[in-house]
C-alpha cells in the first residue's frame, strides 16, 4: 500500500474487508480532533469549576463529620450521616412537604400556562402586549416576588383580606386571616405564589411548541368538522407532548429545589409547615453548623429526585412507543 493511499483512507484487502482504522483515523471520523477540545474549553471549564467541582466536594463532605466550629480535624465517618438520616423524622417530614409543594406547583404552572399559551396563540388584538405582560412575573427576582406577596397576604393591610371583606366573604368584626402564619393556610398560600411566579416560563415554552406545530393540520381538522376539544387532542396535543414532558420534568426539579421564594415568604414556618428540604438542609448547615449532615441530605434529595424523574420519563417513553 502506498503512502498516498494510506493517507486517503483504509484500502480493502483481497477479500473486500477494510483493515482496522488507526486511533487517529477513528478520532477524525468521530470529529474528535484536538482542536475541537480547545474550542470546548471556554464553555467546559466554568461548568467543571462551578458545577461539577462543588457537586463532587459536597458528595465527599457527606461522608465526613464536617462542622462549622470544631477543635479537631474533619474525619471520614463513612455512612454514619446517612444512617442517622434514616431516623430523622423532621427531615422526612420536610421531604414530604417538598414533594407536595413540587407536585402542586408544577401541576398548577402547567395547567394555567397551557391555557394561557393556547389563548396567546390565537389571532387577538394587542397580542404582543399580552405576551409581554405575561412575562412580568418571570422578570421579577424571587426576593421582590416574596416581599410583594407578603404585603398581599398581610392580615391587616393586605389586599387579599380587604378584597374578601368588600365581597362579603370576610366580616370586618371577625379576626382577619393571617395567610402566611396559619397552620392550614401557609402551604397553600405559598403554592399560589409559586404557581404565579413560575407560570410565565412554562407559558413561553408551550407557546413555542404550539407555534412549531403545522397550522395546516389544525385547519384541515377544522374543515373536517372537528370540534375544539377534538382538534386539541388529535392535532395540538401530539405535537405539544414532547415539549410538555420536558418542561414538566424541569419544572419539577426547579420547584423541588426552591429556596429563596419560600424563605422570603415564611422562612419555613409556621411550625415547619412550609419547611422545604432545601430550607431544612440550609438550617442544618448554616444555623446549626452540621455541614457533613446537610451534605448527606443533599445527596439523598438528588438520588430520590433522579429516581422519580427516571420513572416518570420512562413511563412517558413507553406511552409514546405503544
Amino acid at each position: 500500500m502506498s503512502v498516498t493511499a494510506s493517507r486517503a483512507g483504509a484500502v480493502p484487502d483481497s477479500r473486500g474487508t477494510p483493515p482496522p482504522r488507526t486511533p487517529a483515523q477513528r478520532r477524525r471520523a468521530l470529529g474528535l480532533d484536538r482542536s475541537a477540545w480547545f474550542l470546548l474549553l471556554p464553555a467546559l471549564i466554568p461548568v467543571l469549576v462551578l458545577s461539577v467541582g462543588p457537586l463532587l466536594y459536597g458528595a465527599a463532605l457527606a461522608f465526613t463529620d464536617a462542622q462549622a466550629v470544631r477543635t479537631s480535624d474533619t474525619r471520614f465517618i463513612g455512612l454514619t450521616n446517612f444512617l442517622d438520616l434514616r431516623f430523622d423524622s423532621l427531615f422526612w417530614d420536610s421531604f414530604g412537604i417538598g414533594l407536595t409543594w413540587a407536585v402542586c406547583v408544577t401541576a398548577g404552572q402547567f395547567a394555567l400556562a397551557l391555557g394561557l399559551a393556547l389563548l396567546l396563540d390565537q389571532n387577538l388584538r394587542l397580542r404582543w402586549l399580552a405576551r409581554t405582560l405575561a412575562l412580568v412575573p418571570w422578570a421579577m427576582p424571587e426576593v421582590v416576588v416574596g416581599v410583594m406577596w407578603r404585603l398581599v397576604y398581610h392580615s391587616d393591610a393586605g389586599v387579599l383580606n380587604k378584597t374578601l371583606t368588600q365581597l362579603g366573604l370576610l366580616h370586618e368584626n371577625h379576626e382577619k386571616i393571617d395567610w402566611l402564619a396559619g397552620l392550614s393556610y401557609a402551604l397553600p398560600a405559598a403554592i399560589v405564589v409559586g404557581v404565579w411566579a413560575g407560570m410565565p416560563q412554562t407559558t413561553v415554552v408551550l407557546l413555542a411548541g404550539l407555534q412549531s406545530a403545522p397550522p395546516e393540520l389544525r385547519e384541515a381538522a377544522q374543515l373536517d368538522g372537528a370540534g375544539v376539544w377534538r382538534r386539541f387532542t388529535a392535532v395540538t396535543w401530539p405535537a405539544l407532548k414532547p415539549v410538555a414532558v420536558a418542561i414538566t420534568a424541569l419544572n419539577f426539579i426547579w420547584n423541588f429545589n426552591s429556596f429563596g421564594l419560600v424563605y422570603v415568604l415564611t422562612r419555613g414556618g409556621p411550625g415547619g409547615q412550609t419547611r422545604l428540604p432545601m430550607l431544612f438542609a440550609y438550617e442544618e448547615a448554616f444555623k446549626y453548623g452540621q455541614f457533613g449532615y446537610a451534605a448527606a441530605m443533599g445527596l439523598v434529595m438528588v438520588a430520590v429526585i433522579a429516581v422519580l424523574l427516571t420513572l416518570f420519563l420512562r413511563a412517558k417513553l413507553k406511552e409514546e412507543a405503544a
